[in-house]
């Protein structure tokens, strides 16, 4: 596995109320501390008066990361911020959960691999066997929790068990086929990303992609969001879409369609462990990687 580099990198992300001065505060206070910002984006909802902000900057002076962020907590008081400090160089734990299609797994831990994503796989877990062998032959833990209707609560405790054991900070549905309580979803809010075709709710049950080709559709794709008690309809963070034509199969609707899945997972993971993504309501903000960013930041 590639090795990252240790580098005085950090990131900021803010949000708070939409006001005037927010800017000039930030970036003011981080000059005052010696620190080079490298990257900055920002958006102001004016529908709902929210401001949002990402600064990557590096610390060229003597004060430390942790006296930076001591300081900054009189701006933040002052603007009423939301706000955290994030190491660049920092590997974010993930823990993935799998039914029975693996393609999704595999791409991750192919990109986990060769270090397109910088994470660190700390479990996956399954509701089958399918997949053990494969996973303890990449030297990660496997659980397996088995889920009925009537071990539902004991199966989700003990997923929160593995949750915290593991010390995950972001747990991926890489299609897993099991629906998640009310009661678990909010207490892992933000911190699980879903994936699902985008036939949904046009298209439900086992087989969308053959209903999608019976009905002879021209487009098919992905949809990676958070997940929230609403079923398949929480905070989109990335889509895509293939064409397709009158000449291809189910078959080929399958394929294609499991390529754009695991892309679009892929690339809504990369901007959530890059603190890309914010939940704004129903919907979120994601500022787009600025350019040779996937190469910089893959690195650390």
């Amino acid at each position: 596995m590639e090795q990252y580099v240790t580098t005085n990198n950090v990131v900021l992300t803010v949000s708070c109320k939409s006001t005037r001065g927010i800017v000039a505060a930030i970036s003011g206070y981080l000059a005052a501390k010696a620190c080079n910002i490298v990257d900055s984006s920002q958006f102001d909802d004016l529908e709902g008066g929210r401001f949002f902000m990402r600064i990557s900057f590096v610390i060229e002076g003597e004060a430390s990361e942790v006296e930076i962020a001591e300081g900054f907590a009189d701006i933040a008081k002052s603007f009423q911020m939301d706000y955290e400090f994030h190491r660049g160089n920092k590997r974010t734990k993930v823990l993935i959960m799998v039914s029975r299609f693996g393609h999704c797994l595999n791409d991750l831990l192919y990109r986990w691999k060769i270090g397109a994503l910088p994470i660190d796989i700390v479990g996956v877990v399954s509701n089958h066997f399918d997949y053990q062998k494969l996973v303890v032959n990449n030297d990660i833990p496997f659980h397996h929790i088995k889920v009925t209707k009537d071990n539902k609560p004991q199966a989700e405790a003990h997923l929160m068990e593995v949750v915290e054991t593991s010390g995950a900070e972001l747990v991926v549905l890489a299609r897993y086929m099991q629906i998640l309580s009310d009661q678990l979803c909010a207490r892992l809010s933000g911190r699980i990303i879903n994936i699902h075709h985008s036939f949904l709710p046009s298209f439900k049950g086992a087989n969308p992609y053959k209903q999608a080709y019976q009905r002879g559709v021209k487009l098919i794709g992905a949809t990676a969001h958070y997940v929230t008690a609403d079923l398949d309809e929480g905070p989109i963070i990335e889509q895509d879409t293939v064409r397709i034509t009158h000449a291809q199969s189910p078959d080929d609707y399958v394929s294609l369609g499991r390529d754009v899945e695991s892309q679009v997972l892929a690339r809504a993971i990369h901007a959530h462990i890059h603190h890309r993504s914010f939940i704004n309501g129903n919907r979120t903000v994601v500022f787009p990687a600025s350019p040779g960013s996937y190469a910089s930041e893959r690195m650390g």
